[in-house]
């Protein structure tokens, strides 16, 4: 070759070098490429997996950890032409996917002008999490400002694109799967969160620190400190669907599976590991659930009792054996349960009907098959027709079932479905309600389309008197992804239930200013979070959180699964004279501890308590502990 054929050869091979493009400066430092919207060009990495819309390539590393080497090619050209294994070279346009509004953006090259392969054969090493990498334990986003993190009230006032900031994935959990989008990891011998959703995906996190860890092997909601920040679990992620066409398993909180090999990448709301084969099961919990530890009292002033949201119950449900099953033998059989989502007699019907003694006499009959005998009597509300939210036609409710044996209900008039019962003194003095059940301002505004609370006023076999609150606040629809642009995220109906705290909080301390030493107890399904104490501070400033009566640690208190997270949404809360006295609680995780999500009776763990609803030192004074009212089985209907 002439010499100045071979300076020509040179001067080309430079060229092309400064020309090519680094993965690592098409990914930047951002949660957007600083390249978008360009064409780059000598794009070079190895392809560690494909599916059918395209590949993922990954080249060189940086020395710096925010910058990903790997990325994603869409589109047919990459899949029809290359294996994984081959080293490419490509040209083409770099974009920011957008799958849905509040995801956020992936960055790809969407549109191929060249594509050269180089060599096959070549191998990937993936990045071990928890030894080359280790993801933060604590919060999502430096976006999420407020005293509860991303739990923070006001949400939705930041989009993460917008800002568009640098990464810190040392500190936040987005930052940190954003710095490794497209890259190929290994998670080792990871422990499953939760069930799988509807999809067959399911939450991991492997053998790193974590926050909240419970002994099933969940990750729960809690709030560490009065000035410490709930964390958000940002250590679990999403293993999605195989790339392969194999089946993931379909394992419970506190599984382990194999290790797992995949890509990291976004879709549906959140950061996914797409893992190149599906794992296996390797360990199972145990999926003997242990019944609550304490049983009936022979004392008038100490009661039971049970909290249990039993999903869209009517007289025709399959599952009306299994929860009363779970309360005869998990619970006890409780002196006063508590209920939520009772529906009418004809159930999703929607026909007009509101009674529901038929499903509330099924739910009392099946009960007492299950304890041998045990007889409930009950109580509920009417609502007026499709007007409490939940399933159309279903009219869903609060009740409650008691043993005559052990309480009463104060005599009184009922209430119905517009009526407010009122709290005031009898001429002797005696706290009492204008309707005894009587709902709580239940043409307030904050009850639209939700379930009213239901008060009562209660009497124990010695005369003494106490009182409930049974709620349903309305749900978290319309919440957004956790991951997702708005931070702090989305939480649906927090305004509404906040406003339905107040209301209940009032009601509540209406009692307490007639009666400070009044014993009181408030229960039911709140859709919120302990750790979200915007929502619940009227109520946690004026009551007791049984589970600090209890002491049950921050890590056991669920009652609910859902994404990564154990959570307690179904709450209790008693007065200071209950705190004061002391008293004992179980969470049953007779649903989260199930082998599959069809063997649920309910989304709901139920919760009982045993506590003193009046002094020990009455009975002592010679008041009867047990009383029998009566062998005739009688029904309260309203």
């Amino acid at each position: 070759m002439k010499q100045g054929s071979v300076i020509a050869a040179i001067l080309l091979l430079l060229s092309a070098r400064a020309w090519a493009t680094k993965i690592t400066d098409i990914q930047g430092i951002s949660f957007q490429s600083p390249l978008s919207g360009q064409f780059v060009h000598g794009v070079t990495g190895v392809v560690t997996a494909k599916d059918r819309y395209g590949v993922w390539i990954q080249g060189e590393p940086s020395d710096d950890p925010r910058a990903s080497n790997g990325l994603r090619v869409y589109g047919g050209a990459a899949t029809r032409f290359n294996k994984v294994g081959d080293l490419v070279s490509l040209s083409g346009r770099v974009a920011e996917y957008l799958s849905a509004p509040n995801n956020l953006l992936l960055t790809e090259i969407d549109y191929i002008t060249e594509l050269t392969t180089i060599s096959s054969g070549n191998t990937v090493k993936p990045v071990v999490l928890g030894v080359d990498r280790t993801p933060p334990n604590n919060q999502l986003s430096s976006l999420d400002v407020g005293r509860d993190g991303w739990l923070s009230m006001p949400n939705n006032i930041t989009l993460l694109e917008s800002v568009n900031a640098t990464l810190s994935p040392e500190n936040f959990g987005l930052d940190f799967w954003e710095s490794l989008e497209g890259q190929l990891v290994t998670v080792r011998a990871p422990t499953v969160a939760n069930f799988p959703d509807r999809f067959g995906s399911v939450w991991v996190y492997g053998p790193w620190p974590t926050t909240g860890k419970n002994k099933r092997g969940g990750l729960t909601i809690h709030s560490p400190g009065p000035d410490e920040l709930p964390p958000a679990h940002p250590e679990a992620i999403l293993i999605g669907k195989p790339l392969d066409a194999t089946r993931n398993p379909k394992p419970v909180m506190g599984a382990i599976l194999s290790d797992i090999t995949g890509v990291v990448t976004y879709q549906y709301g959140a950061y996914y590991i797409l893992p190149l084969t599906a794992p296996t099961i390797i360990v199972s919990p145990d999926f003997d659930v242990p019944v609550a530890p304490f049983d009936s009292s022979s004392h008038a002033c100490e009661i039971r009792v049970g909290d249990y949201n039993v999903e869209n119950m009517s007289p025709r449900s399959h599952h009306i054996p299994k929860i009363a099953a779970h309360v005869a033998d998990y619970l006890h059989s409780p002196d006063i349960l508590f209920v939520q989502e009772i529906q009418d007699d004809s159930g999703s019907r929607n026909d007009g009907v509101v009674s529901a003694n038929k499903t509330l006499k099924a739910l009392a009959d099946a009960i007492k098959k299950a304890s041998g005998g045990v007889h409930y009597d009950f109580v509920n509300v009417e609502p007026e027709d499709n007007m409490d939210g939940g399933q159309p036609g279903g009219n869903i409710r609060v009740a409650y079932l008691w043993r005559p044996e052990k309480v009463s209900l104060v005599s009184g008039t009922t209430g119905n479905a517009t009526i407010s019962t009122q709290v005031y003194a009898d001429s002797l003095g005696r706290v009492s309600l204008t309707h005894n059940p009587g709902r709580i301002e239940p043409m307030h505004p904050a009850w639209e389309e939700a379930r009213k609370p239901l008060a009562a006023a209660w009497e124990t076999t010695s005369g003494e008197r106490f009182f409930t609150v049974n709620v349903h606040f309305s749900s978290k629809r319309d919440s957004s992804s956790a991951q997702g642009d708005a931070r702090p995220p989305v939480n649906g109906g927090s305004k509404r239930r906040l406003s339905q705290v107040n209301v209940t909080a009032t009601f509540v301390d209406s009692i307490l200013t007639l009666s400070p030493s009044a014993s009181v107890i408030v229960a039911g399904d709140m859709n919120e979070y302990a750790a979200t104490r915007a929502v619940l501070h009227p109520l946690a400033a004026l009551l007791h959180d049984v589970n600090d009566v209890g002491e049950v640690p921050l890590e056991e208190r669920y009652t609910y699964a859902y994404d990564q997270h154990a959570q307690e949404i179904d709450h209790m809360f008693v007065s200071d004279a209950v705190a004061r006295r002391g008293g004992d609680v179980e969470h049953v995780h007779v649903n989260t501890w199930a082998r599959s999500i069809g063997e649920r009776a309910s989304d709901h763990d139920p919760t009982v308590a045993r506590l003193w609803v009046c002094d020990a030192e009455i009975q002592d004074q010679g008041a009867p502990s047990y009383v029998e009212l009566g062998a005739v089985e009688e029904q309260v209907v309203l």
